[in-house]
């Protein structure tokens, strides 16, 4: 198992939850996947809160760069390479009933069929634009801990419009603002549900004055329960 994945489960072991700071996003297939392995050993299962710009949701087969931070959503599912797939011996790691995508703007033609055929819950920006945040998040929340145990959330900073996150490997316009940002950690805090977070996607040698980095601070602080009053 990748080494992110062993720690996970020793610090849920120890009580305590698990936070992982990383580069790109493919380091959740082994982070997630020490989680679940650690929540299926009580019989227990959990939900997948995902919060960025695109789908992760390629395989090989689709994806047109071939790069493996592409994949890992799928791979987490059920769907791609079987070295990612099988990961821990069993597949999936998470239910897709039990997975949702929340900020999404950015998907490739042959993602969007997996996508679509899945079972997967996506909360795209018109979703956001046309029933706000909050109701978004809600239904997201509902989705993830529906019959489960808690849910791991997975924070790309890319969910944050470029002008508030420059520093991301693959930035892309349109996305939530600092507020709506703040919002939805916030309503994952409230929901006392989450049992892992993952902070992705800060690139310091292009970030702006630490502008992204500082906010991926702020939306760790949020999510673990800090509040305005």
């Amino acid at each position: 198992m990748p080494r992110a994945g062993r720690d996970d489960q020793n610090t849920l072991k120890e009580g305590f939850l698990p936070l992982v700071l990383g580069g790109d996003h493919s380091l959740a297939v082994g982070s997630l996947s020490g989680v679940a392995n650690y929540f299926r050993g009580q019989s227990k299962r959990i939900g997948y809160l995902w919060l960025d710009a695109h789908g992760d949701m390629n395989t090989p087969e689709s994806s047109p760069s071939g790069n493996i931070h592409g994949m890992p959503l799928s791979a987490i599912i059920g769907y791609g390479a079987t070295e990612l797939v099988d990961l821990l011996g069993y597949k999936p790691k998470v239910e897709p009933r039990n997975v949702a995508l929340v900020g999404v703007r950015d998907l490739d033609p042959k993602e969007r069929r997996l996508i679509k055929e899945s079972g997967v819950h996506v909360f795209t920006m018109r979703d956001i634009d046309e029933r706000g945040m909050r109701d978004v998040m809600s239904e997201a929340l509902r989705f993830v801990t529906d019959d489960t145990d808690g849910a791991a959330v997975s924070l790309d900073m890319d969910f944050v419009d470029p002008t508030d996150a420059p520093g991301v490997g693959t930035p892309v316009p349109g996305g939530v603002t600092y507020r709506e940002a703040h919002l939805a950690m916030e309503m994952i805090a409230d929901s006392e549900s989450m049992v892992s977070l993952e902070v992705v996607e800060i690139n310091p040698v292009i970030d702006l004055h630490n502008q992204t980095a500082l906010l991926g601070v702020e939306m760790v602080l949020s999510g673990l329960g800090k509040r305005i009053l």
